[in-house]
C-alpha cells in the first residue's frame, strides 16, 4: 500500500447515501476506480462499525483497494484493515502503529504547517489536510475551515510524505488541490450523495489526473 498512489479516497457516511447502504456506495465507487476507502460512520456504534468493516474489508480486498478506519485502532485491527486515520485529539501516531504493526498505514489529519511537520516527525505515512474548501460533515474551528489550495502548497513544501486534500472537494475544484501538491483528494458527499456513485468517482478521478495549476500566493500558517 502506497498513499502516494491514492488519487481518489472515499470517506463513508451513511447519512448522505439516501436509501442506499454503505456497501452499495463502496461497491459503486470501486467500480468507478476509487483508490482508497475510509470507514468513518462516527454516528454508528462500535459494533455496527465492526460489522460494516468486515463487509467493506471483503469488498476492498477483492478489488485490491486499500481500507482505512477512522480513529478506531481496535476496529482496524479486528477487521484486518490496511491502516487507521487519526486526528489531532486521537491516539498518538506511534501508539496506533505499535498496536497495528509496522506494515500498517497510519494517516493523520492536519490543517497547519506545524501540525504537518509534527505528524511527519511522529511517523505518519500520509496527511489528510483540510478542510480545503470548507466542510459541513463535522464541526471545526474557523481557522481550520476553508484553508484553500494555498495551504496545501505550503504544507506540501514542508513535508516529504503524501498529502490528501479533504473538505468541500468536488470534481470541479479538485484540480487546484492536486496542482498545489496533494497526491489526491478525499471526499464524502461528492461520491456518497451522487445519483450515480460510479460515474461520480470516474469524473473525480479524471479531474485529479488532469489538474489545473493554481496561484498559491502567500498562505498563512
Amino acid at each position: 500500500m502506497n498513499p502516494s498512489n491514492w488519487r481518489t479516497y472515499l470517506v463513508t457516511q451513511a447519512s448522505l447515501s439516501g436509501d442506499r447502504s454503505t456497501p452499495e456506495i463502496v461497491r459503486e465507487a470501486i467500480d468507478g476506480g476509487v483508490d482508497a476507502v475510509q470507514l468513518r460512520e462516527k454516528d454508528s456504534s462500535a459494533r455496527l462499525r465492526y460489522e460494516l468493516g468486515h463487509e467493506l474489508r471483503e469488498l476492498t480486498a477483492e478489488a485490491g483497494v486499500d481500507l482505512i478506519v477512522n480513529d478506531r485502532v481496535d476496529i482496524a485491527r479486528a477487521i484486518d484493515a490496511d491502516g487507521v486515520h487519526v486526528g489531532q485529539s486521537d491516539l498518538p501516531i506511534s501508539a496506533a502503529r505499535d498496536l497495528l504493526g509496522s506494515d500498517a498505514t497510519v494517516g493523520c489529519s492536519t490543517s497547519t504547517v506545524a501540525e504537518a511537520r509534527q505528524a511527519e516527525a511522529e511517523g505518519a505515512d500520509y496527511l489528510g489536510v483540510g478542510a480545503v474548501y470548507g466542510t459541513s460533515s463535522k464541526e471545526i474551528v474557523d481557522e481550520r475551515d476553508g484553508i484553500g489550495p494555498e495551504r496545501i502548497a505550503k504544507i506540501a513544501d514542508a513535508v516529504s510524505i503524501p498529502i490528501v486534500g479533504i473538505g468541500g472537494i468536488t470534481a470541479d475544484n479538485a484540480g487546484p488541490v492536486v496542482a498545489a501538491g496533494a497526491a489526491g483528494v478525499a471526499v464524502i458527499s461528492e461520491i456518497t450523495a451522487a445519483a450515480d456513485p460510479r460515474i461520480a468517482t470516474e469524473t473525480l478521478a479524471t479531474a485529479v489526473e488532469t489538474p489545473k495549476a493554481v496561484d498559491t500566493g502567500t498562505p498563512s500558517e
